[in-house]
């Protein structure tokens, strides 16, 4: 059976629901209104039959290879449809070779549907582009990678990019509803609100998540389904995390923004999140070190040791242990006072030495102990006033202590050396 082939035109009794349930056309499609609302113009599109070459970019069970199920049934084309993870260049060929044909015979284009298209390499990008460029096939890609990341840029320019969101709670609430109402392709059957709204919640916007649970929810009982079914069905929700993708970097970067927010409650969190996904400790671990110079410094001193000491354990003892260095050396920066002064110093005087030719060296700092260096431990309190910086007109000062943590003794000593 084809991929978009329609449930009853062969026996449904082996399809797993989400399959069954897939919507056959714009009415019956759930989500993605700035697409297919409407007044679209993408939806006018479709309708038409007049897309062109597209990639669908979203997150799982968003409604990619739903949306091009719709496009096929509304192109008047013929489709063929693969997997990059499958398909070779050779196959490819003759996909565009059997299009050039069905062109000369009865003029009907041909749609290729490559799912997972990151997958694609380069040289496998370069054999499409031609086709696709010549207008021999039309292309339909999903995936769930950024596509300016994941595919070559002559390829993108030749496709528009449709980026679909994921699906609202309120979404996949309507699909599960629609799926236990429907008697001939659903499971015409009654389930507990309680247990529809775990469902909901755990399915974290992917409808087919929320399909598969209701399914095998309802496998567990003749009656209606219930919350117990679903907390049997479910067991372990696997985690929303792809350790290469858009999630990997959205939770690191929440992640990181929590700890520079003070939030440590919401630092562990996501925390928590890379940890069941299996995300490489060390990487965590890196960008802890990042973050306690970047939005600490000197604020707190102390924070660049324990992110470094943190690091250091994380690559000797592993999992799982590792877990609770990394939540020390997390907690600790989300509650260290913090300051960004390091960063933006070296900003500033990396600005002022790209824009201004640099000059040299003052004659008594130079390393053969030029004449008139005077040396500060020969004073009361270890410093004299001297002038270190070359002559220039340089954006001073570069490093401004704030007034949090140890900086605010800094700045407090700063004053008094001026004075």
């Amino acid at each position: 059976m084809s991929l978009f082939e329609t449930p009853g035109e062969h026996s449904i009794a082996y399809q797993p629901l989400a399959a069954r349930m897939r919507p056959r056309s714009l009415e019956e499609f759930v989500g993605q209104g700035h697409i297919v609302g409407e007044g679209s113009k993408l939806r006018k599109a479709i309708l038409d039959g007049w897309l062109g070459s597209v990639i669908l970019w979203g997150p799982a069970g968003s409604g990619k290879t739903t949306l091009a199920g719709v496009i096929s049934k509304h192109s008047n084309a013929y489709f063929e449809i693969r997997s990059a993870v499958s398909v070779g260049v050779a196959e490819i060929r003759k996909i565009a070779e059997a299009a050039k044909m069905h062109r000369k015979m009865d003029g009907r284009k041909t749609v290729l549907f490559l799912d997972e298209i990151h997958h694609f390499s380069r040289p496998q990008q370069d054999a499409l582009l031609g086709f696709v460029e010549d207008g021999t096939l039309e292309l339909v890609g999903a995936t769930t990678e950024n596509p300016s990341f994941a595919l070559a840029a002559p390829l993108m320019s030749r496709c528009r990019m449709i980026v679909l969101n994921a699906l609202t709670d309120e979404d996949v609430e309507k699909i599960v509803r629609e799926a236990l109402a429907d008697s001939e392709r659903g499971l015409g059957r009654e389930a507990a609100e309680d247990a529809l709204a775990y469902i909901v919640r755990t399915a974290g916007g992917d409808a087919r998540i929320a399909l598969n649970i209701l399914e095998a929810a309802a496998q567990l009982t003749s009656g209606m389904i219930t919350l117990p079914e679903v907390e049997a069905a479910i067991q372990r929700p696997a985690p929303k995390y792809d350790r290469v993708g858009d999630q990997h970097y959205d939770t690191i970067s929440a992640f990181i923004k929590s700890v520079r927010g003070s939030d440590a409650d919401a630092a562990l969190h996501y925390l928590a999140r890379m940890i069941e996904a299996g995300e490489d400790p060390r990487f965590i671990a890196r960008r802890l070190v990042i973050l306690a110079s970047e939005d600490i410094g000197n604020a707190d001193p102390m924070g660049l040791v324990l992110a470094t000491a943190a690091f250091h354990a994380v690559e000797r003892i592993g999992w799982p242990e590792a877990q609770l260095c990394l939540s020390q050396a997390t907690t600790y920066l989300a509650c260290a006072p913090k300051s960004n002064a390091a960063t933006i110093a070296i900003s500033k005087a990396r600005a002022d030495v790209q824009n201004r030719p640099p000059p040299p060296v003052p004659t008594h700092l130079k390393s053969s102990g030029g004449e008139g260096y005077v040396y500060p431990h020969d004073f009361p309190g270890h410093w004299v006033s001297q002038r270190y910086l070359p002559d220039g007109d340089w954006d001073l000062p570069y490093y401004e202590p704030s007034d949090e943590g140890f900086e605010l003794e800094q700045r407090r000593l700063w004053e008094k050396r001026k004075e």
